[in-house]
């Protein structure tokens, strides 16, 4: 009995450690994104937010993602594309609005207020939702049909429970690297205390760079997400489009390939997403128009 239970433990860590080495490229990406929840917050405060995030992370994959992607792998397979079409195009919408802050643009609710925590830790929540839901179902896709659905949940179970202490670990130790460096500037060795003062300095630097990547991230996975899935369901243009694309640049190598997917990817997700949240603020400026004129006695 017990040989027959390590064998099925065995099995589900193999096809975990398989399947998670195809979500890397979106574990980067999440763990490029989080760190921008937690800019400009106090440092006390910095840890229990990006604890706050990662229970919320947990929820989001065994309470919400891992059931529902079984049950509808299961009994309704076709959702699933639509889903991650509008994962994505919030993803690209978020990315775009990070864009035009860039250039002073700042028509998102609350953007010039302090920030709070609640507001971070539920905006953070809710990107990690769709970026996890990307992560578990390539999972999932990449796991035997044959396995079985007890074996396919303990699988799943596993790799959201790597990845969560994976990426918000790693999390976790950017944000509190500037307080090592602090603590390395004190030192009396002078080494130590050179290199901590470089670790100080260097840091909103670093954070700045964190911050164009994650927003690249979120257009490039927001990108690639609504591409794909509008193939498998209403137009295959884009996709067409991109694969035409990489077939004429296949001579250069796999790297240069990727690159250039990516880079596509991502402005298909900045026009899209430029396009949202042009139709978000124009609504949004419309009902703020009515709201006072309506509410006047």
């Amino acid at each position: 009995m017990s040989v027959g239970l390590l064998a099925v433990v065995d099995d589900i860590l193999t096809a975990a450690v398989k399947a998670s080495a195809k979500t890397a490229g979106v574990v980067i990406d999440d763990a490029a994104v989080t760190p921008q929840y937690v800019q400009g917050v106090t440092p006390a405060r910095e840890l229990p937010i990006v604890g706050k995030i990662a229970i919320g992370s947990l929820v989001n994959k065994f309470v919400i993602i891992i059931p529902i992607a079984l049950l509808l792998t299961a009994f309704a397979p076709w959702v699933l594309p639509w889903l991650l079409i509008i994962g994505g195009s919030y993803l690209c919408f978020e990315g775009a609005e990070k864009v035009m802050e860039w250039f002073g643009a700042h028509h998102g609710p609350g953007q010039d207020e302090p920030r709070d925590e609640r507001k971070l830790v539920f905006g953070a929540i809710r990107t990690d939702l769709i970026l996890s839901t990307e992560i578990m179902l390539i999972a999932l896709a990449s796991l035997d049909a044959d396995f079985g659905i007890w074996m396919t949940a303990g699988a799943l179970a596993v790799i959201a429970l790597g990845m969560t202490l994976l990426v918000y670990g790693a999390v976790a130790l950017l944000v509190k690297i500037d307080d090592i460096g602090l603590g390395m500037a004190q030192s009396s060795a002078s080494g130590v205390r050179r290199t901590g003062e470089r670790i100080v300095a260097s840091m909103p630097t670093v954070f700045r760079i964190i911050s164009i990547i994650g927003t690249v991230a979120m257009l490039w996975v927001g990108g690639h997400l609504v591409i794909a899935n509008l193939a498998e369901t209403l137009w295959a243009g884009p996709y067409d489009l991109l694969s035409a694309a990489e077939h004429a640049i296949e001579f250069l190598g796999p790297v240069v390939v990727w690159i250039v997917d990516s880079a596509l990817s991502a402005l298909f997700g900045l026009i899209l997403g430029l396009i949202i949240a042009g139709i978000v603020f124009a609504v949004m400026r419309v009902v703020k128009r009515k709201t006072p004129a309506g509410t006047t006695h």
